[in-house]
């Protein structure tokens, strides 16, 4: 065995000191997981999304979170089910997704459906207005909440934090001020950003390569 293996095989070499990444145990795990998820998200759902994932399962970093999040932004149905099935997939296969998908769904399905025969002979009581009225602003804080607090992701974007800020300005302009439908702005800024990225990359591998030829 040469030197440099038994250093790395050493109960005191950095390599030995690398925790392993968290992630499901199982199908279990990883079913009754999103569950708690679905049940903790009462109107702001993102922002339960990010605390489970990233800062209490640690499954996701900040960075890996805004990058998933986007995916499942764009893509068609609900933002968490496209997430859900995304990180079963990538754990479990098929099988991953199938159990996030039923956890996401399942448990919540059955509340909403008692929550919602309940609320039927209420739903007209001006109490019952103030209460969905108080639910949307502190939902809307959620949101917003979660917004910022992703911000710091964008240190590690190739795009820069002012081009990513920029694009996130033109995006919000673009939907609540001018009303152009999502469709029209996801592929206009959206290809833009895409293009965008794909020529940072193409300069820090160039920017890269050079490097280590002059090392060479």
């Amino acid at each position: 065995m040469s030197a440099v293996s038994e250093m790395s095989n050493s109960p005191n070499s950095p390599n030995s000191l690398i925790q392993p990444r968290p992630q499901p145990t199982s199908l279990s795990d990883l079913f009754w997981s999103m569950t708690w998820l679905a049940l903790q998200g009462f109107g702001g759902v993102l922002a339960v999304v990010q605390r489970i994932l990233v800062d209490e399962k640690r499954w996701l970093t900040n960075e890996e979170f805004v990058e998933d999040w986007a995916v499942a932004q764009v893509l068609p149905g609900p933002n968490v089910v496209n997430l859900a099935l995304m990180i079963g997939d990538r754990y479990f296969g098929l099988r991953g997704g199938l159990a996030a998908l039923a956890g996401i769904l399942a448990f919540p399905l059955l509340v909403v459906l008692v929550i919602a025969a309940l609320f039927a002979s209420v739903a007209d009581l001006p109490m019952a207005q103030g209460a969905l009225k108080g639910m949307g602003a502190v939902s809307a804080g959620l949101i917003a909440a979660v917004g910022l607090k992703l911000i710091s992701a964008l240190k590690a974007n190739v795009m820069s934090v002012g081009v990513c800020i920029a694009l996130a300005a033109i995006t919000f302009a673009a939907i609540a001020i001018l009303r152009i439908p999502l469709v029209w702005v996801l592929l206009g800024l959206g290809t833009l950003a895409t293009a965008w990225a794909y020529r940072q990359i193409g300069v820090i591998e160039l920017a890269a390569a050079k490097a280590d030829g002059g090392k060479a």
